[in-house]
């Protein structure tokens, strides 16, 4: 069964679940999957592309699946995925893929607030938080768990690693690691995430750990291979350890320059 409003547009080739709710003044086009149980409000635009899962939420205003923009869209066939029950706000924007990536996604159990933008070929993981107005610009990754405070700007290519936190009004253009807290202009890491990490339920000896590699990593002095020698010999394997190790493996600029970590400043020649 389906409540379709008579006062929207739906097209008849569209892949509506069951049980949806479509609002009044809403256009959904031909190339739409909406998954069941999903509620899709009034005044909505879903173009071509858009993949939303079950149980999914879009709110008045939102526009999902537009197209990039990019000056390098050639109108090529991509697509903009929301995960099962994700909720996007009034007003958010989430355009769609380019050729580059195929796709724009966003997981499972998402809060975008109201207008957020979310660019062409971003990657969402699962629990994400972005508050009002973020702007993620094109090919930003952001990882399970990571809340994004109001009015945060991430650069193009930028990745924010799981469970960290970054403060409101934050301009990022470097990539922020896992279970950390950043803030400060220019952007700087100010330290673990451990509030966000006790109300996800972590030990105490999972936050020390982390706490322990972060001292490592920011404030020991080390060079970045030295570090993770360090690490690797001292701290005892999780999967928090290989998580961070494996962030700073595919992101080693994130130790080069100045970094601020627990108010201490280090310098690295590496």
């Amino acid at each position: 069964m389906k409540d379709i409003h008579p006062l929207s547009i739906v097209h008849s080739d569209a892949q509506i679940g069951e049980n949806v709710t479509i609002g009044p003044f809403t256009t959904i086009e031909k190339d739409v999957v909406i998954g069941d149980n999903s509620w899709i409000g009034p005044n909505v635009t879903i173009f071509n592309g858009a993949r939303l899962g079950n149980n999914v939420q879009v709110f008045p205003g939102a526009v999902v699946a537009g197209i990039p923009q990019d000056l390098k869209f050639k109108g090529e066939k991509t697509t903009a995925e929301v995960g099962d029950f994700s909720v996007i706000r009034e007003m958010v924007t989430i355009n769609r893929g380019t050729a580059a990536a195929g796709a724009t996604r966003i997981g499972k159990h998402c809060l975008i607030m109201a207008y957020a933008h979310v660019a062409h070929d971003c990657v969402l993981g699962d629990r994400v938080v972005l508050a009002n107005n973020v702007n993620l610009a094109g090919h930003v990754e952001i990882e399970d768990w990571a809340i994004l405070e109001g009015l945060v700007a991430v650069q193009q290519f930028c990745r924010v690693g799981a469970h960290s936190f970054i403060a409101g009004g934050s301009l990022v253009r470097k990539h922020v690691p896992p279970f950390v807290k950043a803030a400060r202009e220019p952007l700087s890491y100010v330290g673990v995430n451990s509030i966000g990490l006790q109300r996800r339920n972590f030990a105490s000896e999972q936050i020390h750990q982390i706490h322990d590699i972060y001292r490592i990593l920011f404030v020991s002095g080390y060079r970045m291979s030295k570090a993770i020698e360090v690490i690797e010999q001292n701290i005892p394997p999780s999967q928090e350890r290989e998580l961070i190790l494996d962030f700073v493996h595919k992101q080693p600029e994130i130790m080069r320059g100045l970094r601020h970590m627990n108010g201490k400043t280090v310098h690295d020649e590496n």
